[in-house]
């Protein structure tokens, strides 16, 4: 590192120091990588999301609009030779994500990362334009200031013109699919898991000892034991690839996460020391969990609400009257 900044690797300018060259060609270079990211957002959804990848076709092409018209301004002021000049060379910088960290965000929160580089550009060409002294240069960044302040209500229009409800509705049905493939389905398996699976030795051990520090020793073993397990499980077993389940990372945290809360919920009580007090509570919270799968099959999994209330309260019951009679015995 003290040799990087020894050679200037790693070294920052502060904006107020570039020259009006400097600026320009700043300003063709963000435009360059603007257009970049925007094309690339429009090839990564054009499969499942064709209006927006078109929406984003035309936020490129307005971004490629404005760079040449900043060279066009370079040229006439100085020349052919555009000096390489890069936001990460500029200290306090807005700074792009690279598109590959955004290859699993879902299509509302990719809008969302457009809307804020629209703002960024803005805020630079608001910024630009007052250190500029030529006329023609301040007029054109200005206009550019405003094209960028205004690139929200374009997209806007792209979307009346392109985006049409029933477009939309069948990109919102596609985005809700995939948080259900990635998110809950894997969320909801482990917090089965972690409830369901867990009643049965935590309410072994609190009849068979009656003590609620052993009891809770053994739920938090077992939730924490559990969740590591199934996190592992899920997100080794399936790349995502193929099956277009989404990022293995997500849906490892997402049933890891869930299988521990399972297990916690009624292991937690046990932190009070009076047992049939911390047993009663415990029970409370089984009943909750169970009705709360129940809820979430019904409505992220179109589960009949019934057939989810026998499948995972009545089975839940069966497991925990199982460990009460095995401690009891």
């Amino acid at each position: 590192m003290i040799f990087d900044t020894f050679l200037g690797r790693g070294v920052q300018r502060p904006f107020t120091s570039l020259t009006e060259q400097e600026i320009l060609a700043l300003a063709i270079s963000s435009e360059e990588e603007d257009g970049r990211i925007y094309a690339d957002y429009a090839a990564r959804l054009r499969g499942d999301y064709p209006s927006s990848a078109a929406i984003f076709d035309g936020m490129a092409a307005e971004e490629h609009g404005h760079r040449r018209a900043l060279i066009d301004e370079h040229r006439r002021r100085f020349g052919e030779h555009i000096p390489l000049i890069r936001r990460e060379h500029i200290a306090g910088s807005f700074a792009r994500r690279p598109v590959w960290l955004m290859a699993n965000l879902d299509i509302a929160r990719i809008r969302s990362e457009a809307e804020r580089m629209e703002a960024d550009a803005a805020r630079f060409y608001e910024e630009a334009a007052k250190r500029v002294t030529d006329t023609g240069t301040r007029r054109l960044l200005g206009d550019l200031a405003q094209q960028e302040r205004a690139h929200e209500r374009h997209a806007a229009d792209l979307q009346a013109s392109r985006l049409t409800e029933d477009a939309r509705g069948e990109e919102d049905r596609k985005a809700r699919h995939q948080f259900i493939l990635t998110w809950v389905q894997p969320g909801l398996a482990g917090l089965m898991d972690g409830s369901v699976s867990t009643l049965a030795p935590i309410f072994a051990t609190a009849f068979a000892t009656q003590n609620s520090w052993t009891t809770f020793l053994v739920g938090l073993a077992a939730s924490v034991g559990a969740g590591i397990s199934m996190g592992f499980t899920e997100a080794a077993h399936d790349d995502g690839v193929i099956s277009g389940r989404g990022s293995p990372l997500k849906r490892g945290l997402a049933s890891g996460f869930m299988t521990a809360l399972g297990g916690l919920g009624h292991t937690l009580p046990y932190l009070i020391p009076h047992f049939w007090t911390a047993t009663a509570i415990a029970g409370i919270v089984v009943f909750v969990e169970l009705w709360a799968i129940a809820w979430i099959q019904n409505r992220y999994m179109e589960t009949p609400f019934w057939r989810a209330v026998l499948q995972v309260v009545v089975g839940g019951s069966l497991v925990l009257a199982a460990g009460i009679l095995i401690g009891s015995g």
